[in-house]
């Protein structure tokens, strides 16, 4: 499994939106500037997390982008789900229900999705405020 940039740069869009909450929207240009990310490639990404209710946006004067809820609120599997539609390792656990026509003679299912939960559960457990909260992160989240 690979996360992809658009994967991380939303956590790194959601983490500049709390960092800078001042009750004011964030213009995607400050958000770009501070993150050294393309302005183009970050509109992309603020529109999906627009469109699933990650974020609020205003066009026009004054506008810009701001959380839509509290940083405790946003866990960074919801974050990753919304951004990259599925973590699981491989193709046959994307759906739900499995249909795969081997699942019942499959010996290695079982270890796929216990993968798949072990990973889901991990980032289900931090926040984007744990993430504001812990400096640079390092030895935070090592399982």
């Amino acid at each position: 499994m690979k996360i992809s940039t658009k994967g991380r740069y939303a956590i790194r869009v959601m983490i500049d939106l709390a960092e800078h909450n001042t009750g004011e929207y964030i213009t995607l240009m400050d958000i770009a500037s501070r993150q050294g990310i393309s302005e183009k490639y970050l509109e992309s990404i603020v529109a999906t997390l627009s469109k699933n209710d990650f974020v609020i946006s205003l066009r026009g004067k004054g506008g810009g982008y701001k959380l839509s809820k509290r940083p405790e609120e946003y866990t960074i599997l919801s974050i990753l789900l919304c951004t990259e539609g599925s973590l699981a390792p491989v193709a046959c656990l994307e759906k739900k229900p499995n249909k795969c026509p081997k699942l019942f003679e499959c010996k290695t299912i079982a270890m796929w999705e216990n993968f798949e939960k072990t990973v889901n559960d991990y980032f289900e457990n931090i926040t984007i405020a744990d993430l504001v909260n812990s400096g640079n992160g390092v030895d935070n989240y090592v399982i």
